[in-house]
């Protein structure tokens, strides 16, 4: 195992890992219930789409730590499941079979990016100043998801406001927020992991740790065939195409699908890997000078370009990394053995998903606001006195939050980048791919207006 994931050499131990494994494991277990409970609204069967995100999120995780030896996991994302029901079924009229066959072309579209080194070029465009307001974006963009998660934060009748103290679930939020903060502040080990648990358990008392309904592991393997292949049927890629005048519709649809994808990915891989040293300046070296799959980065986009097409054979929506990765990364997670660890949480998901889903969000909302602490180290590095570094450096770190999306940061990121330096009369210093990056994001605006 030492010689295999190369512990030592990156600064960590069996123990570490492990923790770090099921520390990000419960950050993002609330995907089993929330996947099926909103895909099915499109017509899918609950049970089949429950073992399709379990499935999926098992071989992507897999592959990332067994092939890549990094510690991220991967599992249908949220946002693009909502988009697979509200925008592609509900309001564009596609059927089910048909948004999974979009993701799943979707997925071979990320695989083509990937083979070719275009999505390594494009992180490689991107300035140094922007991937430390990235990384410091995921900060908050990972912060806020905890607050809104939980309810920390509303926004009824379209007014932001903060949440009044009558509800247990905000208490618990709270309690297990201070409980976070004082294991850190004293250096506990495992003290993410120590801060989810102990909020759990508090919350039994208090009416919040519940579990939930859920469809026995059989009854589930039962309807999985419903999901399972069905892209490769005549509901699912042969009719996709069959009629010429929706063609232009489907086609605009999977470049909103991948352009989200590909840079949701590239910013949380950049986020939470860069000032851990997960991706080291030896792993961007080999990035530029490999040829093949040698260096961690070119194996984790690969890991994640396949773990899409994957997902949508068994019948999920777009399979990505998570952000919820820093929660383990922040409890010291370094190399694939957290993955695997992570992975191997998954499959005994599949049997356990009643206990499982009585995790609150409540008691992972804490690890998640404590990360994004974290994760903001990153601003320091930007030169905020520089006004045309801190504009661009302001909207990709703040816009991810706002929008509540990581794409649409960067994208606002290298739209203000440049923008200031036209005015700077330093356009030659935009790199190529980063205009055809900034020019594909608002042409992706413009269709998602049109749509």
């Amino acid at each position: 195992m030492e010689k295999f994931f190369k512990l030592k050499q990156n600064g960590t131990t069996v123990g570490t890992e492990v923790i770090a494994g099921i520390t990000t494991f419960f950050a993002m277990a609330y995907i089993i219930i929330v996947n099926p409970g909103l895909l099915s609204q499109s017509g899918m069967e609950w049970g089949a789409v429950f073992l399709a995100t379990i499935i999926s999120a098992i071989i992507g995780t897999l592959v990332m730590g067994l092939f890549a030896n990094v510690p991220y996991a991967q599992a249908p994302g949220m946002g693009l499941n909502a988009f697979f029901v509200y925008t592609i079924c509900f309001t564009l009229g596609f059927t089910w079979q048909q948004a999974l066959s979009m993701v799943f072309i979707c997925g071979l579209f990320n695989i083509l990016i990937t083979v070719t080194k275009i999505r390594k070029y494009i992180i490689k465009a991107i300035p140094r100043s922007l991937q430390n307001a990235i990384g410091g974006g995921i900060g908050i963009f990972v912060a806020y998801s905890g607050l809104l998660n939980v309810g920390v934060i509303s926004f009824d009748a379209g007014t932001p406001a903060l949440a009044t103290l009558n509800q247990p679930s905000i208490w618990l939020f709270l309690i297990g927020l201070v409980l976070t903060v004082v294991l850190l502040a004293c250096k506990v080990k495992g003290a993410i992991l120590i801060g989810i648990i102990g909020t759990a358990l508090l919350g039994i008392p208090m009416g919040v740790t519940v579990v939930q309904e859920t469809v026995s592991f059989t009854e589930a393997c039962r309807q999985l065939p419903t999901t399972f292949g069905v892209i490769f049927t005549s509901a699912g890629l042969g009719s996709l195409f069959s009629d010429a005048a929706k063609i232009p519709l489907v086609l605009v649809t999977i470049f909103s699908f991948g352009l989200s994808d590909t840079f949701d990915t590239i910013g949380s891989l950049i986020g939470t890997g860069r000032h851990t040293g997960i991706f080291s300046e030896e792993d961007e070296r080999a990035m530029e000078n490999s040829s093949g799959f040698k260096s961690k980065m070119d194996k984790a986009l690969f890991a994640d370009a396949t773990a899409t097409s994957i997902g949508a054979i068994f019948g999920t929506s777009n399979t990505t990394t998570y952000v919820e990765s820093a929660a383990g990364i922040g409890a010291g997670g370094r190399t694939g053995l957290t993955s695997v660890v992570v992975a191997l949480c998954f499959a005994a998901s599949a049997f356990l998903a009643t206990f499982v889903s009585a995790i609150p969000s409540a008691a992972t909302a804490p690890a998640l606001v404590a990360v994004g602490v974290i994760m903001m180290s990153a601003f320091k590095e930007i030169q905020w006195d520089d006004f045309g570094e801190a504009v661009p450096a302001f909207f990709a770190g703040v816009f991810m939050a706002f929008c509540y999306s990581i794409s649409y940061g960067i994208a606002a990121g290298f739209l203000f980048y440049c923008i200031t330096k036209i005015c700077k009369k330093q356009a030659k210093e935009i790199h190529p791919i980063l205009w055809v990056a900034t020019i594909l994001f608002i042409l992706n605006f413009v269709l998602l207006a049109v749509i």
